[in-house]
């Protein structure tokens, strides 16, 4: 019967990810079918700690992400836990060997946002690699199936590509953050006075990130290379449109990519697949 309660499970991160996010969801789906449950598990993870420290007002912040990061351990420990997500998790990093300090290094970048942290470029770093680049490494034990040399060969890109999705996020997102969580990441950068100048230097570090993502992309293996550059473009698309506006409009609004767009975007990259341009 816990056959039953693990599928659950990961039907439960598979909604939590459609919930979340079209574009990881979409990502997902041009994985390999044998990948696509691991992934959905490692996302739904991610997310609800997200969650945690993000929507989670008038409740107690760090005692939930205190008990959500032990629960964690003791799902991974025991095979098993109650929470569904963390359930499905769990079977993800027992199954792949995902480390531990992956998860440890994750949770400590969720522990920043539980306080107004100034943003050295030393923090700046240490964040992006906990809430982003070892994301990544979760998922690159997964396509690489236990190949410890394939792993450790492709680890950089997944890391630069990790760190490419969040920084979009952080212009993404700056208006929110900013205003209505009182975040700051970029170092040394005061938003209030956020100029075109500021927003080129950022850009330029994130375009430098894409292109080495990229080249790690075309190493994968064809069971996740599609889906993940499904992913990348995606995200490159929104990083264009971002790089377009004048820094006072993403001070205003959150940039998207509609829908429409991003079926469009699907369609090309399934082509560009079957022709072998990946």
């Amino acid at each position: 019967m816990k056959l039953l309660y693990d599928n659950l499970s990961v039907e439960v991160s598979k909604m939590t990810t459609r919930a979340y996010s079209t574009s990881f969801s979409m990502g997902i789906y041009f994985l390999d079918n044998s990948l696509r449950d691991a992934v959905y598990s490692i996302y739904g993870f991610v997310r609800l700690a997200d969650e945690i420290v993000d929507s989670f007002e008038g409740f107690d912040k760090k005692h939930l992400l205190f008990k959500f990061k032990e629960e964690t351990f003791t799902a991974i420990d025991s095979h098993i836990s109650l929470n569904p997500i963390l359930n499905s998790f769990q079977q993800a990093v027992n199954k792949y060997n995902i480390g531990r300090e992956l998860i440890e290094t994750f949770m400590y970048s969720m522990e920043m946002d539980l306080e107004k942290v100034e943003y050295t470029p030393e923090k700046y770093e240490q964040y992006i690699l906990g809430s982003a680049e070892v994301v990544g490494l979760m998922c690159l034990h997964v396509f690489t199936g236990g190949n410890q040399a394939e792993y450790e060969r492709m680890k950089p890109y997944a890391m630069k590509l990790g760190a490419a999705f969040q920084k979009v996020n952080f212009l993404r997102d700056l208006k929110d953050d900013y205003q209505l969580l009182g975040r700051s990441y970029f170092p040394n950068v005061d938003i209030s006075e956020f100029t075109c100048e500021v927003k080129a230097i950022i850009e330029k570090e994130i375009l430098e990130d894409f292109d080495m993502a990229l080249k790690g992309i075309k190493m994968l293996p064809s069971s996740s290379k599609g889906g993940v550059y499904l992913a990348y473009v995606y995200y490159k698309t929104l990083f264009n449109k971002i790089q377009k506006l004048p820094a006072k409009r993403i001070l205003t609004e959150r940039i998207r990519i509609n829908n429409g767009r991003k079926f469009g975007l699907m369609l090309n990259c399934m082509l560009q697949s079957k022709m072998n341009r990946v």
